[in-house]
Order: structure tokens, then sequence, then C-alpha cells
């Protein structure tokens, strides 16, 4: 018998080799296999040619492939919480005024006037004048007339231009008021009786009264009488007349001051009168003496304390013949105010005008609420000035954030 055992065995014919496949850790640490390698090859998932992440020591770890995937559909690169604020450095002036502006409200002037004293020796140009004028309006409300004196000086040297002119500061209780308008209707003569008729109702139910003579075209001795005569009546019961376009009636009075001629002495006192209401010292003494010579008597003596504490305000008031309120006046030093009637005033006001010049101090509470008040009045789609605040409360409304809803116009200096 043959055996075969040397017999050429048919040959097979060989199929394409298939592609290397990195093993898993588990099957290189397997020393027997768990089946024929057909079986192997014939079963294992394809994969791309090269080494896995896995399969690198250094590499992160793989994720579960078994995992659900990450939705980013939602996610937005931009989006910034809303109640996040990034802290923004403040500028060192800023930072300075609000001091100072705080410490006034909570009544604390001595440190107020340390710190603004030094601020002015550390920033002497550009922003750093509003620090200057703090401290300016600082010793005026105080009444420190030689220090003040003494800060023009050296303001004067290093801003190169004039100073804040002294100015009495308002003393007065706390008041909260409104300021009532009138506009002067016809000439300023003795016959138009309607149109002092008018005045005097106004000045009736307003201490503070602002009379407009813009559209006084022409005037006589008698009206100009007249008008002196209500002046100083209102100066005895302690009411006040504010004149809006006085320079436009001092104009036509001109053509009736007229040294040599002894007639119209009504329009002559009437001139000198609105020098005294104003602060016209140099021109009330000249006209005073011319005065003298012309009617041969003694002029009227210059009083101080008649002085008005603010200047004219330049605004024209509408022709309206109606009784009007122009303007929400607030005076003093202002603590714990709530400005309960500020709503009802503004309801029929676009721009709602709201005079600061008269304000002492406000404390950091009335702010507060006024600011309540104002962003209501502000949401109706009105328009909030405020006008001539001193500068230590132009920086609390600043803190406060009052001139996001309203626009402040300072007075110049």
């Amino acid at each position: 018998m043959v055996f075969s055992f040397f017999k050429k065995q048919p040959e097979k014919k060989m199929g394409a080799r298939p592609a290397a496949t990195p093993r898993s850790g588990d099957e290189r640490g397997s020393g027997v296999a768990d089946g024929p390698p057909e079986d192997k090859l014939r079963h294992a998932p394809a994969a791309s040619v090269g080494l896995n992440r896995a399969d690198l020591p250094f590499a992160t770890p793989v994720a579960n492939r078994d995992a659900q995937p990450l939705d980013l559909s939602e996610f937005v690169f931009s989006a910034m919480e809303p109640n996040f604020q990034p802290e923004v450095e403040l500028d060192p002036i800023d930072a300075e005024a609000e001091e100072a502006a705080m410490l006034y409200a909570n009544g604390q002037d001595a440190a107020v006037r340390s710190r603004l004293e030094h601020a002015t020796r550390l920033h002497r140009s550009g922003a750093g004048e509003r620090l200057w004028l703090m401290l300016f309006d600082l010793f005026r409300v105080g009444g420190q007339k030689a220090p003040f004196e003494a800060l023009g000086i050296e303001y004067a040297q290093v801003f190169e231009k004039s100073p804040p002119g002294w100015q009495e500061a308002v003393r007065a209780a706390p008041v909260l008021s409104k300021a009532g308008s009138v506009l002067f209707k016809g000439d300023l003569t003795g016959d138009n009786e309607a149109g002092f008729a008018a005045v005097r109702q106004a000045l009736a139910i307003n201490r503070h009264l602002r009379l407009d003579l813009g559209k006084v075209r022409r005037l006589d001795d008698a009206g100009c009488e007249r008008l002196l005569a209500m002046l100083q009546q209102a100066h005895r019961s302690r009411h006040e007349i504010e004149l809006i376009n006085r320079d436009h009636v001092s104009g036509l009075l001109d053509r009736f001051v007229v040294p040599g001629q002894q007639s119209d002495r009504a329009c002559w006192l009437l001139k000198l009168e609105f020098c005294q209401l104003y602060d016209q010292l140099e021109v009330f003494e000249e006209l005073a003496i011319q005065y003298a010579v012309n009617f041969e008597i003694s002029p009227p003596s210059w009083e101080p304390q008649r002085v008005a504490a603010t200047a004219p305000c330049p605004l024209v008031l509408a022709a309206d013949d109606d009784l009007m309120a122009e303007a929400y006046v607030i005076m003093g030093e202002v603590k714990s105010s709530r400005f309960g009637d500020l709503l009802a005033y503004a309801a029929a006001k676009d721009p709602v005008l709201i005079d600061c010049s008269r304000v002492t101090r406000m404390d950091f509470l009335s702010a507060g609420a006024l600011l309540n008040v104002l962003t209501t009045i502000k949401g109706s789609g009105r328009q909030i000035v405020f006008r001539h605040p001193n500068h230590l409360v132009a920086e609390l409304f600043r803190v406060v954030g009052l001139r996001a809803v309203a626009e402040v116009v300072l007075a110049r200096n």
C-alpha cells in the first residue's frame, strides 16, 4: 500500500489579503484564539489604516462610542448672561468726583473739602476741571468767600481762563415748590389794565413767579411806575418775581433814560431796579449819579440783600394767555423727599423742565426717589431737562444714574 504522505496536495487559490487591523487590548492580552483565523477575519469590523487613538500611550481617553452625541444647536458663542457686569476700572477723576459727591450728600463737608483740595493738586488739566468746579461750589454754598477767591487765582493760572464768579448761595429751609409763570400781555403802558391784572392774579397764588416780558413792544412812564410798584410790593410781602427777557425791556428803557431830560422819572427808577435785582453794581452807581444830577434828588441806595439769587433764565415762554407752570422748582437742602407731585406736574408737560438752580444739597435717598419718578415719566416718552444744579449735586445725579433718563444743563461760569 502506498502512503500518500508526500503526495502533492492540490493548490488552493489565495484570496486577497485583508488589511491589517489593530487588535483591541483584550485581543492582544489573550494567548489562545477563540476560533479559526478565517472566522476572525470574516467577522472583524472594517477599520482605517493606521493606529487608533487608544493605542497611543500619551493620548486622552477615547469617549464611549455608545454615548449620546453632544447637541450644540442651541449654543451661542456670543451670548452673555444678562445680569453679568464685567468689572471696568473706574476713571480716577470719576472715582474722586463720586466719592466727594456722596460725602457731600451725607453732610460731611470737611471730608469733601479735604478730598477735593487734594484732587486739585493732582489734576491740573482737562477733565480734572470738574473737581475744581465742585470745590468752587462747596465754598460758595458754605459762604467761604476768601478760599473761593484764592482758588480762583490758582484756577486762572492753571487753566488760563476766568474762574467762576462769587455769588451768594441761597439759604433757605428745605422747600419743594412749583414756580408759576405768566406772559405779560400787551405793552408796558399805564393803561394796560389786563396785563397788570394777570400779574396780580399770578402773584396771588405763586410766591415765586416768572414774568415773561418778551412780548412788550412799547412802554411809557406810567407803565414803568406800575411795574416798579409791583416789584417793590412783592419784595415787601416776601414774594419773588423773576423777570424773563429783562434785557429786552432794558433796551426799551434806554430811549427814555436820557441825561438832561427831567421827564420819565419812573423809567430811570425801573432801570435802577433792574440793576439792583441782577447785581450790576457798577452800572447802578453810574446811573445813580446821573439820576441825582438830572432830578436833583438823592437816588435809591444799593441794597446787597435784594440781589436776586440767580440771573434770569434766557428761556422764552410760549405765548399763552393762560397762567402756566413753566418749571418744577426744587429749592434748599432736600432731605428724604419723595417728589409725589412731580408725576402730576409732568403729565401735561413735554419737555419736563426741573429747575435746580437753588438746590444747595440733596441726600442720596431723595436722589434715588427722584430717579424712580423720572424713570416712570421717561417711559411715557417725555424729554426731561434739569437746569443749573451745582456741580456737587450734578455729580450725585451721575452717581445714581439719573443722567440716563434726563439731560443735565449746568450753569455757566
